[in-house]
């Protein structure tokens, strides 16, 4: 009896010793690596859709600099318990502008097949009609690919870059639309490391 009672014992031990060993390892994950998060609203249609899952990469930035085009998770800089979801559209340095629905990053238009619409302004913004602005250092422009439908840097203004969370890499759910998540800018990444490797532009680093 004795013996079934310790069989037992250390039947329940090694399932409690497997259940923490995995669990440590996903907290590591968690708060080091990456997260998952989920995609609430519909600012970044069509790229993402309301209800569906993400991984966020809470390294990639530690072996490249941000790259215009990638899709990036942040604090709001309103209120840092809300994330949101935008597309980085001007890094440090950048002018950006907005004419006639079309944005203007260092005076050249923007090809965006992402958006959904044409980029409108509000009365009250941060930006108006053919204001150039320019991006402050530790800061980059975001938007959301639902220009009508999104709350951004057109409404707040730049974001810290050390409000940033990661990057978005990996869409998990629905089945259907699971894949990596791609820059659409050619060289993008190219051109991101070559800003790492720039020492006036370490700060896109975390």
């Amino acid at each position: 009896m004795m013996n079934f009672v310790k069989a037992i014992i250390d039947f329940v031990m090694d399932i409690l010793e497997t259940v923490t060993f995995v669990g440590s390892i996903f907290i590591v994950i968690y708060l080091f690596i990456m997260q998952p998060n989920q995609v609430k609203g519909a600012s970044m249609v069509p790229t993402f859709h309301d209800g569906e899952y993400i991984f966020t990469s809470k390294v990639t930035y530690k072996f490249r600099g941000i790259a215009r085009g990638d899709v990036v998770v942040f604090k709001s800089p309103r209120n840092p318990d809300i994330e949101y979801i935008k597309r980085v559209i001007g890094l440090p340095g950048d002018t950006v502008r907005v004419t006639a629905g079309t944005v203007y990053v260092n005076n050249r238009a923007l090809d965006e097949p992402y958006t959904s619409d044409k980029t409108n302004l509000w009365e009250g913004g941060y930006i108006h009609e053919d204001e150039t602005i320019t991006v402050p250092q530790e800061q980059i422009w975001v938007m959301g690919d639902n220009r009508p439908r999104s709350s951004d840097s057109r409404d707040f203004g730049p974001v810290q870059v050390s409000s940033l969370i990661g990057q978005v890499f990996y869409r998990y759910f629905p089945p259907g639309r699971m894949g990596v998540i791609g820059n659409p800018f050619h060289y993008a990444t190219k051109q991101a490391f070559l800003l790492h490797q720039s020492p006036e532009q370490t700060l896109a680093l975390r």
